[in-house]
């Protein structure tokens, strides 16, 4: 999860929240208006576009320094950004949100001047660097935090106590921006090459965060302690986060098929271990099934780690929060009644694979880290408990598919305002049509393999997907997506009689869809090849004796009026 819009399935249906005004048609974007009449703001403008003042520079490391007070809810510190010019930069935007104080930017031992717009910072460099020159800036801020209110489904710190009641805190920010809590270039396409977190509490406690924990430093003067972790990989933004509290750690190792060994570490609330120590066991069989499927997990230097936190969870890349309270399934629900796993390892975890190391550049596209990961969670079911109990569980999440509107949104205005979780189950199911319409599981598993690897720790987006898809496939796959991605309605296999004769054809609002459906015909199974045109499919049949097999088709069924 990218914040970890996952859906409360438990007893209704939770849209992800909005963090901003949307409309379609904007520059870049092919989506039809299936957005409503929503108007951009200039803020979500400047959040969600690369202008020259962001895209002329690239970000290649971060320092975050901070001193987190958790009995008055603020912070204070520094971020030292090292950057090259990639263009003209007469002055550079950093992103950081308004309720939080800047006092004070410097390079080179230089002070900048800068101005604030919304949540954007203007920076005035001293000159106009040269092409390819390498900078270090330091940005000194603080204040009080935007306070979670709903965290994961809206962005910024939890404040809590544990059971003992000692002061329990966290953060997560996807899709509000991980701006909200510290200084950077706050946009899903550039990622820093590594990253150091360094992070000061009060003594007693501990801080968690991305990465290997690199130093512990007793500041005895004033009674508090200094974590830093260091993450060796790049890492989104809004995966950087820490989490403070009484934690106890404990570790293990995971073997991977060729026999190297993964560090795997907890970080639990210090009352919960024995409940940490059962229910962390999962871990390994989610990492086989994952490796089976796609590869070695993708940050091996540094390492596996869940931490506890008082929300649901989040796919904090090499740092994943973890909040299912080790119940099985979402909270004790959502999987089928005779499975036993933790929807949340297995869904962050997924995560790593796609958000995490494939990650796109606009959160429009969020299908991709979404829709992947849903699908990984079936193919977790389907190397543990068989195809048969995959398709239960997918068949399962078909009740929670709006097709209210598309999955793909406008971009580059930072748009997060999905009505539902469709780019979720809708994706997933998209994914497993897919599969069933090659009719060919090698071809299919060997595609998505391949896709992973040849795009691991790297930015894609819709038509790099299509476009790889196609050429492995070796069928143009672009009015398949087209169909699920940028409208709502899946197409429908449409029935009519004509005289005697029941006909059939694919009706799609994209020109040209054609596609093998599976149908039960009575009692026999037939795969029919659709396209836009009518066809027959035999006599002395009624629509009744036709149905879609709804365990590998997202397809709907209509019967129109009879020809004469």
């Amino acid at each position: 999860m990218a914040r970890t819009q996952l859906t409360l399935l438990l007893t209704v249906l939770l849209c992800t929240c909005a963090t901003a005004q949307t409309t379609s048609g904007l520059p870049g974007t092919d989506v039809p208006d299936y957005f409503g009449n929503r108007v951009f703001s200039h803020a979500d403008s400047l959040r969600g576009s690369l202008r020259p003042a962001r895209s002329n520079y690239d970000v290649t490391y971060y320092e975050l320094h901070l001193d987190v007070d958790v009995v008055e809810h603020t912070i204070e510190g520094h971020v030292d950004m090292e950057y090259t010019v990639l263009g003209p930069l007469p002055v550079l935007q950093v992103d950081l949100y308004d309720n939080l104080q800047i006092d004070g930017i410097e390079q080179e031992g230089r002070a900048l001047n800068f101005t604030r717009e919304a949540n954007a910072v203007f920076v005035t460099l001293p000159e106009s660097p040269s092409l390819g020159s390498r900078h270090r800036m330091t940005i000194r801020y603080g204040g009080t935090p935007t306070e979670a209110k709903n965290a994961p489904w809206d962005g910024g710190f939890v404040w809590e106590l544990d059971q003992k009641n000692r002061y329990w805190a966290a953060v997560a920010c996807e899709g509000d921006g991980a701006s909200l809590w510290w200084p950077n270039k706050d946009h899903l396409g550039d990622e820093p090459d590594s990253m150091l977190i360094s992070v000061t509490v009060p003594q007693r406690l501990f801080a968690a965060s991305n990465g290997n924990l690199r130093a512990e430093t007793e500041l005895e003067d004033e009674r508090k302690m200094r974590y830093d972790w260091f993450v060796s990989y790049p890492i989104n933004n809004y995966d950087v986060s820490i989490a403070i509290g009484h934690y106890e750690h404990f570790s293990d190792t995971y073997r991977a098929f060729d026999g190297e060994e993964l560090a795997l570490d907890y970080y639990v609330l210090d009352y919960n271990v024995p409940k940490a120590r059962k229910q962390f066991k999962q871990v390994h069989p989610m990492l086989q099934a994952y490796e089976h499927y796609f590869g070695k997990y993708p940050f091996w230097e540094d390492g596996f780690a869940l931490i506890e936190v008082p929300y649901l969870g989040m796919e904090h890349q090499s740092g994943i929060a973890y909040g299912n309270r080790y119940m099985r399934g979402y909270l004790g629900g959502l999987i089928p009644s005779d499975m036993d796993w933790d929807y949340i390892i297995v869904h962050e975890a997924g995560h790593e694979y796609f958000g995490n190391s494939i990650s796109v550049a606009d959160h429009a596209e969020m299908w991709i880290h979404e829709s992947f990961t849903t699908y990984m969670e079936a193919l977790y079911v389907e190397y543990h408990y068989g195809i048969e109990s995959a398709l239960r569980y997918l068949t399962s999440q078909l009740r929670y598919i709006t097709n209210e509107e598309p999955m793909l949104g406008p971009l580059d205005v930072n748009f997060t305002d999905f009505a539902s979780s469709d780019h979720y189950y809708k994706g997933a199911w998209m994914l497993h049509t897919l599969r069933n319409v090659l009719y060919d599981d090698p071809l299919f598993f060997g595609m998505l393999r391949s896709f992973y690897q040849d795009h691991a720790r790297s930015t894609v987006s819709t038509q790099q997907v299509i476009d790889y898809f196609s050429h492995y496939a070796g069928r143009d796959l672009q009015p398949f997506f087209d169909q699920y991605l940028k409208h709502p309605e899946p197409p429908v296999l449409e029935l009519r009689r004509n005289g005697d004769q029941l006909q059939y054809r694919l009706q799609a609002d994209v020109a040209g869809l054609a596609m093998p459906v599976g149908i039960y015909l009575q009692d026999e199974y037939v795969r029919l090849l659709t396209t836009a045109d009518w066809q027959p499919l035999g006599t002395g049949l009624e629509p009744e004796d036709v149905r879609i097999d709804n365990q590998r088709f997202l397809v709907g069924l209509r019967v129109v009026t009879e020809q004469k």
